[in-house]
Order: C-alpha cells, then sequence, then structure tokens
C-alpha cells in the first residue's frame, strides 16, 4: 500500500487515542528535559544554569520532534499507540514547516492555564464539521490524524453491494417450499383421431356409460430415508429432519469424536437441545461432556441465504470459543460471527472444524 493513499484507506483516529500519545510524548519530553536540569544542576552546583540547560534540551527537543513529524509523521507517543499525522490532501507526510507550526500552537495550548488551551483544540476536533476529529492546529498545517494499527483478523470486510436481510439474531433460516413439477401434456396419437373419424356414424353413437365402483383410497405417500453424505460411516447421532438443501457452498462440520456431516439448514448442538417455538431446525447435534461445561441448548449454526456459514452462542453457561488461525475469541451471546474454511469452534469441551467443499 503506497503511502499516498494512507488518509483514504486508514480510519480517522479517535480523540481518546490521541490523548494518549499526547501524554505519552510530554512524559518523555518533560523526564528528558528534568534529567538534563538535575544533571546540569549536580555538575554546575547553580540553579539558574540547570534551568537554562532543560530550557535549550527542551527546545532541541521540540526541534527534533517537529523534524520527524514531519518527515514521518510519527512521534515517539503516535508509534506506540498506532496513530500517524498526514496530509489531509494527498496523505503523504505534511513537511517540517508544517509540523513546527503544528507543534507550536500544541506548546502554546500546553502552557500551565488549567488545561484550557488543550480543552479547547479538543474542543475543536470534536466540532469539526467534516467529521475527520480535525482541530484547529490540523486546519493550521493541513494535517489529520489516522489509524495505522493493523487490521483484526476476525473483522470481515463489508461487501458494498446490495445485500439480502437476513434476521441472523433468530437465525430463522426457513428452507423454501418444495416446487411441484408441473404435469407433462396429454399426447394425443394421430393415428387414433384418423381412425375415430373413419368410422361409421353407427360406431360413433354414444354409448351408455357404465358405473365403475369408487377406487380405494391411495395410501399417503412416504418420504424416502434421508440419504448419508459422503464420509458418514454411520457413527453419527446427528438427527437431521428433511428438507430442502439450500443452494451455495457445501459446508461439512466435523466434531472431535469423528462425527460429520454437511450442514443442510439451521443446526442446534448442546446436551438435549431443542427449538424454539416456531424455529425451523434442520440438525439437533446432542454432545456429550465429560466436565458438563456443554449447556442443554449451547449454540447454533446454519448457512445464511448468501452462502455463508454462521454460527451463534445462544447464551450458554460456559461459552463458546473461535479459533481462527491459531488466534482464538470468545463469542458473544446472541451475536453471530462468520465462519471461514479452517475455523475451529470450542462448544464447552467439544469442539467442531469447519470445512467449504468445492
Amino acid at each position: 500500500m503506497t503511502e499516498h493513499r494512507a488518509a483514504e484507506m486508514y480510519p480517522i483516529a479517535e480523540l481518546e487515542r490521541r490523548f494518549h500519545a499526547f501524554f505519552i510524548d510530554r512524559l518523555i519530553g518533560w523526564v528528558v528535559v528534568g534529567a538534563a536540569g538535575l544533571g546540569t544542576w549536580v555538575l554546575a552546583d547553580d540553579g539558574w544554569t540547570a534551568v537554562g540547560a532543560g530550557a535549550v534540551v527542551m527546545a532541541l527537543m521540540w526541534v527534533a520532534g517537529a523534524v520527524v513529524l514531519g518527515v514521518s509523521g510519527n512521534t515517539p507517543g503516535k508509534a506506540m499507540v498506532g496513530l500517524r499525522v498526514v496530509h489531509h490532501g494527498t496523505g503523504t507526510p505534511i513537511g517540517v514547516g508544517r509540523a513546527l507550526l503544528r507543534s507550536l500552537v500544541l506548546a502554546v495550548a500546553s502552557v500551565p492555564t488549567f488545561a484550557l488551551g488543550l480543552a479547547t483544540l479538543a474542543w475543536t476536533a470534536v466540532e469539526d464539521r467534516g467529521r475527520q476529529r480535525r482541530g484547529w492546529h490540523d486546519h493550521l498545517a493541513h494535517s489529520v490524524v489516522v489509524d495505522v494499527r493493523p487490521v483484526d483478523p476476525f473483522v470481515e470486510e463489508v461487501d458494498e453491494g446490495p445485500r439480502h436481510v437476513v434476521n441472523l439474531t433468530a437465525m430463522r433460516l426457513i428452507p423454501a417450499p418444495p416446487v411441484e413439477p408441473p404435469a407433462p401434456p396429454r399426447r394425443v396419437n394421430p393415428e387414433l383421431s384418423t381412425r375415430r373419424t373413419a368410422l361409421p356414424p353407427q360406431v360413433l353413437a354414444p354409448q351408455v356409460p357404465v358405473q365403475q365402483p369408487p377406487a380405494p383410497p391411495a395410501p399417503p405417500a412416504r418420504r424416502p430415508p434421508a440419504q448419508r453424505p459422503p464420509g458418514d460411516d454411520g457413527r453419527t447421532a446427528v438427527r437431521t429432519i428433511p428438507g430442502v438443501a439450500p443452494a451455495g457452498p457445501r459446508w461439512r462440520v466435523t466434531f472431535d469424536n469423528g462425527e460429520s456431516f454437511v450442514v443442510e439448514g439451521l443446526a442446534l448442538v448442546g446436551r438435549r437441545p431443542e427449538p424454539r417455538s416456531g424455529e425451523q431446525v434442520h440438525h439437533l447435534v446432542p454432545l456429550t461432556s465429560a466436565d458438563m461445561s456443554v449447556s442443554k441448548t449451547h449454540a447454533q449454526f446454519g448457512p445464511a441465504p448468501d452462502g455463508v456459514l454462521v454460527v451463534m452462542d445462544r447464551g450458554s453457561t460456559n461459552g463458546s470459543v473461535l479459533m481462527r488461525q491459531g488466534v482464538s475469541r470468545p463469542l458473544t451471546a446472541g451475536k453471530p460471527a462468520t465462519l471461514v474454511d479452517g475455523d475451529v469452534v470450542s462448544f464447552g469441551d467439544r469442539q467442531m472444524s469447519v470445512r467449504r467443499e468445492a
């Protein structure tokens, strides 16, 4: 990523993080100035000499910090909290001149006035009409502070295109009703039509219909038994309710005891999972727990209409944990999370891995 696109690709820094960076920079500066003044006082045994040495060191640090800020956009405090100062229009460093002007305004605002100067600058950033948190010193220097921290691997990219509205909180993934194929049109044999027209009139005379006894009612049709998914060796204790499989990619889940199946709808996992009233469930997955860390209805997962696989903890006692690329995070109860190929989800002391099949 080129640096001139930093202002477009990185989010605007929060005021709280900017205050932390400012506090770190001022703390480092006062420590260095205090150490220089104390060392001079010990060596020269003169208070005014120590004050002058501290003032010289302060001025040098101010100039050096402005130069570094203008060239790289960083200060020690901003580098520690992941912030950077860039030009508002181009995203490049603001230059030494603008950095000196910006640092001068901050220095004047930092003069001990019961924090009125810093509060005024913070107020101008909060009231920024451009909603980019640019204070008066940023407007003078044509700068903006951006957050350059690495992106969280669990944060999914947002598709700007139109998407279906899905009630992921309730996860009511209702399969489409089966569509009965239309009856084929009745075909007429042209030879029979020709023969009928060629018969004599007496044959074509209407015949008295013979009443036939009513036929006995046909027995209700039975649904064929559910087919086992490929790779299922018969050990699966999953109760699958027949239905119509959703279109889209195939997601296979495998539990730590070897049980595996293809997700065809909403699935509930737990010691004795039970659906809510009116909830359309396709799989019921009972899980045994050695330490009773799995709740009765622990969590749910299933495919969304756009093809992604979504998991959600249903307020379990011990919670659920998502592990992706060696990094784990707990799932918030009632908040769905999107799964990708290779994810591992822990339900108490049980684990489930996710694979996307071609």
